[in-house]
This record gives structure tokens, C-alpha cells and sequence, in this order.
């Protein structure tokens, strides 16, 4: 897979997309008083993906043969995002 997809389909819109997905799930999960079901809701699914979109753009990043800068602009900036969107 290129770096472009990697990064740009499956780190940032599909990590957006499961990100806002399953924490609008745990909020109604906790809203309806299921803490448990909430927390494998909102956290069993995004931290999987992330960690596999953030491994899947650090090895397209590593076959990459356009500037090393890109490559280590989209190492960091999806560790970055996948940090961020597993914290909240």
C-alpha cells in the first residue's frame, strides 16, 4: 500500500471515522448506565485501529521512496493523531 493511502484513507479519515463513531457510542453506552459495555464500545475498537493504522503508515512510510521528510512527516503527525484520538 502507498504512504498517500495509508496515511490520508487510513490513518486520518478512517481514524477519524472510527474514532467519532465509537466515542459517540461510549457516551450513549455511559448515558444509559453501561459503564462495561461503554468502555469495550469506545475502546475496544478505536485502540486496535489505531495501533494497525499507526503500524500500517510506519511500514508504508518505510518503503517509501519520494523526500524522507514526507515519510517521517507522516510517522509523526499519525502518532500524533492516533495519540490523540486514543486519549479522548
Amino acid at each position: 500500500m502507498s504512504l498517500s493511502e495509508a496515511f490520508w484513507t487510513w490513518a486520518l479519515m478512517g481514524g477519524l471515522l472510527v474514532n467519532v463513531a465509537t466515542s459517540i457510542a461510549f457516551m450513549t453506552l455511559i448515558s444509559f448506565d453501561l459503564p462495561v459495555i461503554a468502555l469495550l464500545a469506545g475502546y475496544g475498537i478505536s485502540l486496535p485501529y489505531n495501533v494497525v493504522a499507526t503500524v500500517g503508515v510506519w511500514r508504508a512510510a518505510g518503503r517509501y521512496d519520494g523526500p524522507a521528510l514526507h515519510a517521517d512527516l507522516a510517522r509523526g503527525g499519525t502518532l500524533g493523531l492516533m495519540a490523540i484520538l486514543s486519549l479522548t
